[in-house]
């Protein structure tokens, strides 16, 4: 795992160098169908990935955006009315029945259809109309960490790129990534003793942010085994909040950008019920908390760094916890679902 994290700089510098050509020509295709709608498709970590994808359609593009529930097209046979629809499918290997299903009912239903995968001989990507390939490279632990990060740079690029927007501020992530990794160890290190013993967690986030939430609680759960939930900060407020206290630590991710104050917000009054935060980012917004600082970069783009030392962090406490990241128990690289 920790390979795999550590070769994240060059799988974003080769999908900007060798990618960003193809995915202009599936970018190129999708703005000629004029899609109406976009429904994303994915599982697990490409899910949050998708999540991503989903407040880029919605932010940047002006279009609805929905994640889809695969089980409507491959259990129950649904065969809605797609025309106009872009269906995009996510999934680092390509292999799971339910999507290659689901894209290729979705086929059958009228939709565009396009696989972002780290597989482009996958069943997933032969069964889209257009495939992007995310050029991350052989993953080698069970836990996605260089994949996801790819699939969050290579969604960014296709769909600013189908809304003709500049995506130059790309170019900074490799060496912004390369530089956090060795900024981050350290404080990591450092921090993991303090949630050595946790038997439960939060995470938190909201706007382009929540994504990250999403990830690092997963990545968490399947390799330190550790029980964390993700919600939006918005949704804290909404019941989860009374679970927070002493014994129940929140990583909250803050980026800066126009999420920054709502976000806030919550944490103060999360703060004020005694709970012990760690702020990811933004470290001003509450400076009483624990943080893990990021380099500045536009809130769009942010979650590619986001997740980097939570990353770091979920390994670091498998090992402390005396669990092995590089295989957790129960789990395959490649998850089948139908």
């Amino acid at each position: 795992m920790m390979q795999d994290i550590a070769e994240q700089p060059g799988a974003l510098r080769r999908l900007l160098a060798e990618g960003t050509k193809p995915i202009s020509e599936v970018a190129r295709a999708i703005r000629e169908r004029r899609p109406r709608f976009v429904l994303l498709v994915a599982r697990g970590t490409s899910d949050h990935a998708a999540l991503h994808a989903k407040y880029l359609v919605e932010i940047e593009l002006g279009l609805p955006a929905g994640l889809a529930s695969p089980s409507t097209l491959t259990i129950y046979k649904a065969r809605p009315d797609l025309r106009d629809v872009l269906v995009l499918a996510v999934s680092q290997s390509g292999g799971s029945p339910d999507l290659t299903g689901s894209v290729q009912a979705a086929r059958e239903c009228g939709a565009l259809t396009v696989a972002v995968t780290n597989n482009p001989a996958s069943p997933l990507a032969e069964a889209a109309e257009f495939h992007v390939d995310v050029l991350a490279g052989h993953e080698r632990a069970v836990a996605a960490t260089k994949t996801y990060t790819s699939e969050l740079l290579a969604l960014y690029l296709l769909l600013e790129e189908v809304g003709g927007r500049d995506t130059s501020a790309a170019a900074s992530l490799p060496d912004l990534t390369e530089q956090l990794i060795a900024d981050a160890t350290g404080p990591v290190a450092d921090l993991t003793p303090r949630y050595r013993f946790a038997e439960q967690m939060i995470t938190t986030a909201r706007g382009y942010s929540y994504c990250t939430a999403r990830e690092a609680a997963l990545k968490l759960m399947e390799t330190s085994y550790l029980s964390a939930q993700a919600f939006s900060s918005a949704d804290l407020l909404h019941g989860p909040l009374a679970l927070v206290d002493r014994e129940m630590p929140v990583i909250a991710v803050v980026s800066q950008g126009k999420a920054r104050q709502a976000t806030r917000e919550v944490l103060d009054r999360l703060v004020a019920g005694g709970g012990d935060l760690l702020v990811v980012g933004d470290a001003g917004v509450i400076p009483s908390a624990a943080h893990l600082p990021l380099p500045p970069v536009a809130e769009e783009l942010s979650p590619v760094l986001e997740i980097v030392p939570l990353q770091l962090l979920a390994r670091e406490l498998a090992v402390a916890r005396g669990s092995n990241p590089d295989a957790p128990r129960g789990l395959k690289k490649v998850t089948e679902t139908w």
